[in-house]
């Protein structure tokens, strides 16, 4: 009887194989990434040449009007290009190291099953960080794939993948996430941009009625007339309303993601938890310096781990008797952070005599209260 010879499996593919394809497909991906950024960018260019080559220089007669609109050009696309390439290219702030487990902390954390004990070792770990909101569940919030404590305002970005400070969201047309260390830039972006194509729609538009009126001489620069006033139209709708957007979050000191789940404090949800008020919110994205407000130059403050906030505070214990309701009545909002302000954040409440500090030993006796605290009454 004759054996036959069973046929060997293949064998198994090279185990860097499979890490390769990964990473030419992350690649590919960030590729594709900056397809919006160079649509933007084509645009531009191409508005650049119509405006100023066909219009200005081989449309326009009056040498006055040629003269003034190509300075006034100038500066709106400068201003547009320079906020543009900010929000584009500076790097969104990650969590400071303060908030990153230890190697202890890992390990009991992997240790321990899912629940009460790993909640226990967060807390352990986040006691001494200026942290006051939580998850629905009124747990901390962690990130599991950044092995972190998150900030408050902070989020995970997943095109990204990396957690980003005071997220706002990912912008597709700057292949960018919008936070903490750019949102200042992407607003300035929207309102140069929004004021550039305002510009070129209304100093083109009595060349463009005169397309229709066939009163301009038949050559190419006609269409590029006709064409410039449509898309400086359209895209002015579209950046009013999301300019106008980003306008109401600045005054209410929100962020998008914010507006869509409002932040859940160690008592309760409060939408307007982080609101000190129109002018420190202003001041909050665009800094003290009035005269770098309109600069793309980064002046905003704070240091985008922690952040100050109006918090109601009710002990629930002391609210079910009839003394302890006069008490919580008198002292209705307080800012309680875990540790000492940052000084950029103390100075958004300390220019006002509404701020005073509370001794910590008055304090001790009150419930999820350990550090000193600070009154606000309420600013209309």
């Amino acid at each position: 009887m004759r054996c036959e010879k069973m046929a060997a499996p293949p064998p198994p593919p090279p185990a860097g194989s499979a890490g390769a394809c990964m990473g030419l497909r992350r690649r590919c991906q960030r590729l594709l990434y900056w397809v919006p950024v160079l649509f933007i960018s084509s645009i531009l260019c191409w508005s650049y040449y119509a405006y100023v080559t066909q219009l200005c220089l081989l449309t326009m007669t009056n040498i006055g009007e040629k003269v003034v609109c190509l300075v006034a050009y100038h500066i709106f696309f400068m201003l547009f290009v320079w906020s543009y390439w900010k929000t584009i290219f500076t790097l969104p702030m990650n969590p400071s190291k303060e908030f990153h487990l230890s190697y202890s902390d890992k390990e009991s954390l992997e240790r321990e099953p899912r629940g009460e004990s790993q909640q226990e070792v967060l807390r352990r770990a986040a006691k001494d960080l200026p942290i006051y909101t939580r998850t629905m569940s009124g747990a901390i919030r962690y990130c599991d794939r950044c092995h972190l404590v998150k900030p408050d305002r902070c989020h995970h970005c997943s095109v990204c993948d990396k957690c980003i400070l005071k997220m706002d969201h990912h912008c597709p047309w700057v292949n960018n996430c919008v936070g903490f260390s750019n949102y200042k830039f992407f607003l300035l972006f929207l309102a140069y941009s929004l004021l550039y194509c305002l510009f070129i729609a209304a100093t083109d538009l009595q060349y463009f009625i005169k397309f229709w009126t066939n009163g301009l001489p038949d050559t190419q620069a006609k269409f590029h007339i006709m064409f410039l006033f449509f898309a400086a139209a359209m895209f002015s709708v579209s950046l009013s309303s999301l300019f106008g957007y980003h306008c109401w979050l600045v005054s209410k000191n929100k962020s998008t993601l914010e507006v869509f789940r409002a932040p859940i404090f160690r008592h309760r949800t409060d939408k307007n938890g982080f609101s000190l008020g129109f002018s420190k919110n202003l001041r909050q994205v665009f800094g003290d310096e009035k005269k770098y407000w309109l600069v793309p130059v980064f002046s905003s403050l704070g240091d985008g781990c922690s952040f100050p906030t109006c918090l109601v505070n009710q002990d629930p214990e002391q609210a079910s008797t009839p003394g302890a309701l006069n008490s919580t009545a008198k002292n209705e909002n307080h800012l309680f952070p875990a540790k000492p302000l940052r000084d950029s954040q103390s100075h958004l409440l300390t220019d006002t005599p509404s701020w005073s500090e509370t001794s910590g030993k008055a304090e001790k006796g009150k419930v999820g209260m350990s550090n000193p605290a600070l009154t606000m009454e309420n600013e209309t």
